[in-house]
């Protein structure tokens, strides 16, 4: 059964806005914001789990004119929490987004 209400975004870290990113990218990004909080299942290749980071921990993808943008975040049962927004540069995740991420992760849950 769905909830009868979205799921709010907490944004630890990061925003969307244009620029940097593209007008495009922007809009596809606020699109799959908000079918995650209406409770949709994004999978590849919009999005890919990040069980390094955590439990129910995901990475969106976003595909913009010159640069590939990812944003990490977690599916709670109340909210989804955005970590990180950043440009990926290659093929793997910088170690230190991903010990970032898993440190706003603690402190989020800690809170």
């Amino acid at each position: 059964m769905r909830p009868f209400f979205d799921k709010p975004i907490v944004w630890l870290h990061g925003e969307i806005r244009t620029p940097p990113l593209s007008k495009e990218a922007r809009i596809e990004t606020g699109f799959l914001l908000r079918l995650l909080q209406k409770g949709e299942k994004i999978s590849m290749p919009q999005s890919r789990p990040m069980k390094i980071i955590g439990r129910r921990c995901h990475e969106l993808r976003i595909i913009d004119e010159h640069v590939t943008w990812r944003i990490i975040y977690r599916m709670d049962d109340d909210a989804i929490v955005i970590f990180d927004v950043f440009k990926k540069k290659s093929e793997q995740t910088p170690q230190q987004v991903i010990d970032t991420c898993k440190k706003r992760l603690k402190e989020y849950d800690e809170s």
